[in-house]
């Protein structure tokens, strides 16, 4: 299994953070996503201390002791690693979804009570899905940090691979999850429509 070593700070509706997510999932990267919305109280302040202003997108490759702002100098720091494990995959359109997906994920939701995770979530998302930026922007507002996946590869550790499909509807090609696809391995769960995202994300994490 790949290691991951990127670590994207972002928040949904910014077009420069949707151009990065857009560019490491065309790469088959992964990466860790802290959501960092107006008003968030979690990850903003960290992402802060670690490149020194909060400024997004924010990348950081721990491998490579790298910290980068500017989704342009981002895409061709991607372009330019050397990951040989990794295959290309087609060209994914960037859009700007902030219409279709309301409010999500552009202000921190009320943080009493919530209780994060154990274990980080892994959401296989697509730029040109509505249904995938929404839930993007819940797990924003709820600034929920998670793995972010291609849905050009397939998870290859047993257990989420497994999830998949027993999940997945009869008509699902479990080799390429549909988009959204979220894996919550707290609960050992595979949801794949959007409301049904939603309905887990509010009642486990909200």
């Amino acid at each position: 299994m790949i290691e991951i070593m990127l670590y994207l700070y972002e928040y949904e509706g910014c077009p420069f953070c949707g151009r990065v997510r857009a560019a490491l999932m065309e790469r088959v990267l992964e990466a860790v996503v802290f959501p960092c919305p107006r008003g968030g109280r979690r990850f903003r302040p960290q992402a802060e201390s670690v490149g020194g202003r909060q400024q997004f997108p924010l990348l950081v490759d721990d491998a490579h002791d790298t910290v980068l702002y500017e989704s342009g100098d981002i895409i061709r720091y991607l372009d330019a690693l050397d990951r040989p494990d990794v295959a290309a995959a087609g060209a994914l359109g960037v859009t700007a979804g902030a219409a279709v997906r309301g409010s999500y994920g552009m202000q921190v939701a009320d943080a009493r009570g919530r209780t994060p995770p154990e274990w980080l979530l892994e959401l296989f998302s697509d730029e040109r899905s509505s249904h995938a930026g929404a839930v993007r922007g819940l797990l924003a507002a709820l600034e929920l940090p998670y793995v972010l996946r291609s849905p050009y590869a397939l998870a290859d550790a047993p257990a989420p691979a497994e999830w998949i499909r027993r999940s997945a509807p009869a008509d699902v090609d479990a080799g390429r999850p549909p988009v959204p696809t979220l894996i919550d391995p707290n609960t050992e769960q595979a949801l794949f429509a959007a409301a049904e995202i939603a309905d887990h994300l509010k009642t486990h994490y909200a």
